[in-house]
């Protein structure tokens, strides 16, 4: 546009003097011809700006829906460095966006996504979910770099704690790092639930560690009711705590089964149980609680200090009824701001991670908290729904009877974005 303005002034006729006299309309001939030459190029100088605002405009409003096929735009600034870190705002307050730039990878790039996650591969027909990202209204989110990422993180051991969408995450986070150094795997147990990598030339160590109520829990004998044992932390990740650097911890849905409750050697209560044991059901919330608090003081009074992040519930998005009666997810589009509500239990297990580490977050040099829950509750099209599997619908299956996946993430997909306000909370503020 500089360029534009500078042939215009160039074309100015040699001389011209624009005074007063001038402009008042002087009877002179080369008066009448410099303003006659004034006039046709201020003319065209109008002519083309609005043709420019008016291209403009089309453009934009051409990206109201994020197409499929796109254009490089400006991107959002790159850092988990801390060398362009964003003004401090709230990460977690904000809206989901166009981003034409799309994922930074692929199922083609990734071979780490699990099959369950791999939309794209199984057949999702529907590519709009790939093109946005999280714009908190404060700020600018710097856009994940895999490089200075793994430049920071040299030497330290990172660890996911959780049930399976910790798991999600990390596959999430592994796809992203794995586009600039491969990674290897060097440990898992029988069950590939719990897995250790390593990125060899940043000697950087990732874990998950499969701990979905983060307390002791047992099955006794034939029974499936679930024993909570709500004063005894899981030893599977606090045996291993000393050797975290940064830690992620997350829990949720798990407590939402039939579970016994024990405390002090004895059974206290119940959720879900349906008075068969002559228990007092004492509610999920009751459960969560007592175990989140039990993590609060276990990080609190540990003398090993790792960065720790609590990672707020994740909201299901089934529609018409749960996942095992025949809930769907079929939205092709976020939410918009009030266009849903969380679901009570979303709400109520919020509410108790909120009152139990909010305060203490504020008080302590080595926790974080990331409340990805708002901004996981407005994309509801960021699930498998019935692309679990590969291509569920042929041969002629009924729609009805196909399971969805409503709770877990597509890879790529929403849940890429977590990465990108946990490294803005961890390493750069």
């Amino acid at each position: 546009m500089e360029q534009q303005l500078t042939l215009v002034l160039l074309a100015t006729p040699k001389g011209a003097n624009f005074d007063e006299q001038t402009l008042h309309g002087a009877s002179s001939s080369s008066a009448r011809s410099t303003t006659s030459s004034f006039t046709r190029i201020f003319l065209k100088f109008s002519v083309y700006f609005s043709l420019v605002a008016l291209a403009y405009y089309f453009i934009i409003s051409s990206f109201t829906v994020p197409p499929p096929i796109f254009i490089a735009l400006d991107s959002p600034p790159e850092s988990p460095s801390g060398n362009f870190s964003s003004p401090k705002c709230d990460l977690f307050t904000g809206d989901w966006i166009p981003d034409p730039s799309g994922p930074l990878y692929t199922n083609h790039s990734c071979p780490h996504i699990q099959d369950f996650q791999n939309c794209m591969l199984n057949g999702r027909p529907d590519v709009n979910y790939l093109f946005w990202r999280w714009k908190p209204r404060g700020c600018d989110l710097p856009r994940f770099s895999s490089s200075q990422f793994l430049d920071r993180v040299r030497n330290k051991w990172w660890a996911f704690i959780g049930d399976s969408i910790a798991r999600n995450h990390v596959q999430s986070l592994i796809c992203i790092l794995s586009q600039v150094e491969e990674v290897v795997e060097i440990y898992h147990d029988k069950e590939f639930r719990s897995k250790i990598w390593r990125f060899p030339s940043h000697n950087f160590t990732l874990s998950v560690i499969w701990s979905p109520f983060l307390v002791k829990s047992e099955t006794l004998g034939t029974s499936s009711d679930i024993q909570l044992y709500l004063d005894q932390l899981d030893h599977k990740w606090t045996h291993q705590y000393s050797n975290f650097d940064y830690v992620v911890i997350s829990g949720g849905k798990w407590f939402l089964k039939a579970t016994i409750f024990h405390e002090s050697n004895t059974v206290t209560g119940c959720h879900y149980c349906h008075g068969i044991y002559n228990l007092t059901d004492l509610g999920y919330d009751y459960s969560y609680r007592k175990t989140l608090k039990l993590v609060r003081n276990f990080v609190r009074d540990s003398t090993h200090k790792p960065l720790v992040l609590f990672r707020t519930t994740t909201p299901d998005h089934f529609e018409t009824a749960e996942w095992n009666a025949g809930g769907y997810c079929n939205r092709t589009m976020p939410f918009k701001e009030d266009e849903a509500k969380l679901k009570t239990v979303d709400a109520v297990m919020r509410d108790v991670e909120l009152d139990v580490f909010q305060n203490f977050g504020e008080g302590s040099t080595n926790f974080r908290l990331l409340d990805t829950t708002g901004m996981s509750f407005l994309r509801p099209d960021g699930h498998p729904g019935p692309y679990r599997h590969p291509h569920p619908f042929a041969g002629g299956k009924v729609k009805s009877s196909v399971q969805n996946d409503c709770l877990h993430w597509c890879l790529p997909g929403p849940i890429d974005s977590w990465n990108d306000v946990m490294v803005e909370t961890i390493l750069n503020r």
